[in-house]
């Protein structure tokens, strides 16, 4: 299957306005991936994909990460609306077969982030802030960012979903905050080299 597939694919499994975002993320993906050397088409796929399962009762999700032996942490358990990262990256694994790891893993943290993360996945953790139709309080900051440096789009992502989850009383996930740490030293560490 190419893009075009899996656009139809999407289409078809999800509302219009979950539909409209995916592309808007795929759009914004392919912009980075020009932008920052990544590879066009894993970032296209990747965007209209990361939020496959976004809409599945959280029922379903449960049962296909169980089905492939994911364990969820507490703080995963206490936290069903990130859900879909994880059971999204089993899905396209096991169900459309897409075995490159890097493709299922920016689906699978493109919500919660973490260490180490490769270029596809803080295209795509990027991507999904700054899709056209969003209109948040800060867009327009992440998406000046954006074009300047990834590593200071995604400080300025994490920082305000830490913020939104500190506010909202939600727990967060550890790899949220390995993530969050990762960019405050390597920004750091650029900014005491020039």
């Amino acid at each position: 299957m190419n893009f075009e597939d899996y656009k139809k694919l999407i289409k078809e499994k999800m509302s219009k306005k979950r539909f409209i975002h995916s592309v808007n993320v795929a759009k914004a993906a392919e912009q980075l991936a020009v932008k920052y050397g990544g590879d066009v088409e894993k970032a296209k796929i990747a965007g209209i994909l990361h939020d496959i399962t976004k809409e599945s009762p959280y029922d379903e999700q449960l049962k296909i990460m169980e089905i492939n032996g994911i364990i969820l942490d507490d703080v995963q358990q206490f936290s069903p609306k990130t859900w879909h990262a994880i059971s999204g990256s089993v899905y396209v694994r096991r169900v459309l077969r897409i075995e490159d790891e890097d493709i299922i893993n920016a689906i699978r943290y493109h919500t919660s982030g973490r260490a180490g993360m490769s270029l596809l996945e803080k295209i795509i953790f990027t991507a999904d802030f700054i899709g056209e139709e969003r209109d948040y309080e800060g867009v327009e900051i992440m998406r000046e960012k954006a074009k300047r440096s990834l590593e200071e789009a995604m400080l300025y992502g994490v920082s305000f979903s830490i913020t939104d989850l500190t506010e909202r009383q939600c727990a967060i996930d550890r790899n949220t905050f390995g993530l969050y740490n990762e960019l405050i030293m390597e920004l750091s560490n650029k900014k005491n080299r020039k």
